[in-house]
């Protein structure tokens, strides 16, 4: 449990049935919360884990990416995927710094994602085979977190809104490129579209699985949606990317790897085929194919760089003693 701190919601707050009904009336007419606001603990914890997933899902997308830099096809490709990458840990940052405020340390939040307690996107634990899975990853993986996140910039609890302003900005950027990549590999020759093909094969439904769970198996949906952390719910929001997604994969002459796939006109949407929900209960757990080397390597980076925290650190403290002594 992470401890309270100085800031946030303050533990002593007795949660009467007054208090939880004006701070939903606040909620209700679209006050933003902010850090000192006095607010349930539940609603404390809940944004705490999930600013923490959104961090850490930040940080450890950038791992796919980053090991395909020094082979991406052109200097071109090179500087625009470091760039991403670049991109991604910075939404770390502001999204970390944003937890920050309700009491929680980033150090906390970092032993947890180490030691397997919190979580991050179920689709980093897939491996990233061919360059043209840099094209689906931004296609699909940024376009599927474009849904979630535009959402998110109306979350009631204002750092996180806030953070979410910028952060939509660059992923849509990033959804452009992933789509350029595909473009260029599907007007390429016969065996550069088979790869990109293939990657859509591959992303298609572990993309689907990243909204979660359908609502009815979601613990926390329901009670985000009431505090407005969330606007939309899981399944909504699967349904809004399959309607778009689906003609841009027609644009680009791919077939969308379900064979139930098939326009409703009555609702003005796509039916799809089930999802492999066993699956995604199992990478989430997890036992998916990259969730070990993924971590391994998260705990590996922490480690390494301790000794510029620590040089950061000290000189701040250093800083800080000469400027008191002026």
């Amino acid at each position: 449990m992470y401890s309270q701190g100085l800031i946030g919601a303050d533990s002593r707050t007795e949660e009467t049935e007054e208090f939880l009904a004006a701070f939903q009336a606040r909620i209700d007419a679209e006050e933003k919360i902010e850090p000192t606001d006095p607010m349930p603990q539940g609603y404390r914890r809940t944004l705490i884990r999930q600013i923490g997933q959104h961090a850490h899902s930040e940080i450890v997308g950038m791992l796919p990416e980053g090991n395909w830099i020094t082979r991406a096809p052109s200097l071109k490709r090179i500087l625009a995927l470091l760039a991403k990458v670049q991109d991604e840990g910075g939404h770390g940052l502001y999204l970390y710094s944003a937890a920050e405020t309700l009491g929680v340390t980033r150090e906390q939040m970092t032993e947890e994602l180490h030691a397997g307690k919190a979580k991050y996107s179920s689709i980093f634990n897939y491996p990233a085979l061919s360059w043209a899975d840099m094209g689906a990853i931004g296609w699909l993986v940024d376009g599927a977190a474009i849904m979630n996140q535009v959402a998110l910039c109306r979350c009631s609890y204002g750092p996180y809104a806030r953070a979410m302003i910028r952060v939509c900005a660059e992923e849509s950027f990033h959804q452009r490129q992933g789509y350029e990549i595909m473009l260029t590999l599907c007007n390429g020759t016969k065996e550069q579209k088979e790869m990109a093909q293939d990657a859509l094969n591959r992303f298609w439904w572990p993309a689907l699985m990243m909204f979660g769970p359908h609502d009815g198996d979601s613990a926390h949906s329901e009670q985000s949606m009431k505090w407005k952390i969330k606007r939309f719910s899981n399944d909504a929001l699967r349904e809004k990317f399959i309607n778009a997604t689906v003609p841009q994969a027609e644009f680009l002459g791919l077939t969308v790897p379900d064979p139930d796939l098939e326009w409703n006109e009555e609702k003005g949407g796509y039916e799809h085929g089930d999802i492999n929900w066993d699956e995604f209960w199992r990478v989430v757990k997890g036992d998916g194919v990259m969730n070990r080397e993924r971590v391994q390597m998260r705990k590996d980076a922490w480690d390494n760089g301790a000794w510029v925290r620590e040089a950061a650190l000290a000189h701040a403290q250093k800083r800080a003693a000469k400027i008191a002594a002026e």
